[in-house]
């Protein structure tokens, strides 16, 4: 079964190394997607129809990527449409553990073979399970947060719009130079095998900040004055920074605290209503510290920083 052996390491974040010593992530393998009536999602894969309480989500509260699709859960009111199981936050050997409610497994990878007996890629979260037809619907977040965003939208009355058509172009310019240097960014840099491509790494990671910082000087949000995916989407390695990245992953040039309008930006978004309540940092260390054991044998979890993110934001002046 590949690398679904049991014992053998499922690791989510050592997807791939080149021989420069560079990281590269694989991409997802489930790419199906909900629909308000069932038909095929935008990429013309296989509909599923929005149906409350069809659908199980699987995350990690440490997981940036999954922690996208839980904002977007508490957004877009979904919380009594779709149930949730958050895994353990140590992973090791054979990968994410958890208590499953729907099928007594104890691995993700597991959940992964009942979807496909002969599956053998990675075993990620977040995962949108169907319970009707017991499958793995999409584990891609960023297609899963386009669902949240509209696909229920008939039946939960909430209209909200995160990926406005009038913004699509400039969300998704945004979008792509975000994934690729900064959420994807600071994993290129923590996990370098070589000081080159680390260095490369550390330096687009922080040019890119140094790009959101200029944009947030001029503008409330990254596509303007209206809060967009956009956000969310660098929302959730931004709340992992200063905590993790900062040292774990030898991003250290300076802490996002001292950006002034990143940090403004940052305590803005997480007072939105719900947001905060999708934020444990106790989870999100212990899963770094305690799971990374090639960066850090020890597994020593640091008590600190200590950070406010209650703290008065000025983001009205635009």
């Amino acid at each position: 079964m590949g690398l679904l052996q049991q014992g053998q390491w499922v690791d989510q974040w050592y997807d791939t190394k080149s021989s420069d010593g560079k990281f590269v992530r694989q991409d997802s393998r489930f790419r199906s997607w909900v629909t308000a009536n069932g038909e095929p999602g935008p990429n013309g894969e296989e509909g599923f129809k929005a149906e409350k309480g069809r659908y199980h989500l699987y995350v990690s509260l440490a997981c940036p990527w999954a922690h996208r699709t839980l904002i977007f859960r508490r957004l877009k009111q979904l919380e009594d449409y779709i149930d949730v199981t958050v895994v353990d936050p140590i992973m090791l050997d054979n990968g994410w553990e958890f208590a499953d409610p729907l099928y007594g497994l104890e691995y993700l990878y597991q959940l992964y073979l009942k979807a496909d007996p002969s599956y053998e890629g990675r075993v990620t979260v977040p995962v949108l399970w169907d319970k009707q037809t017991e499958t793995i619907v999409n584990n891609e977040s960023s297609e899963i947060i386009r669902m949240f965003n509209s696909a229920f939208n008939h039946l939960t009355g909430n209209i909200d719009d995160y990926y406005p058509e009038s913004l699509h172009a400039n969300i998704d310019v945004i979008n792509a130079r975000v994934y690729d240097s900064i959420n994807n960014g600071v994993y290129r840099a923590g996990f370098a095998t070589s000081q080159q491509a680390y260095e490369e790494a550390f330096d687009t990671l922080f040019d890119s900040l140094d790009w959101v910082e200029e944009i947030l000087s001029q503008q409330r949000y990254l596509a303007g004055n209206v809060l967009t995916e956009a956000d969310w989407r660098l929302f959730t390695t931004l709340i992992r920074f200063d905590a993790v990245y900062f040292g774990h992953f030898k991003t250290n040039r300076q802490l996002l605290a001292s950006f002034p309008n990143i940090s403004n930006y940052l305590r803005e978004l997480y007072q939105v209503p719900g947001v905060a309540d999708t934020v444990n940092f106790e989870h999100i260390k212990t899963h770094y510290y305690a799971s990374h054991r090639t960066i850090n044998p020890t597994c020593v979890v640091p008590v600190g920083p200590k950070q406010d993110f209650s703290l008065p934001h000025d983001r009205e002046r635009f």
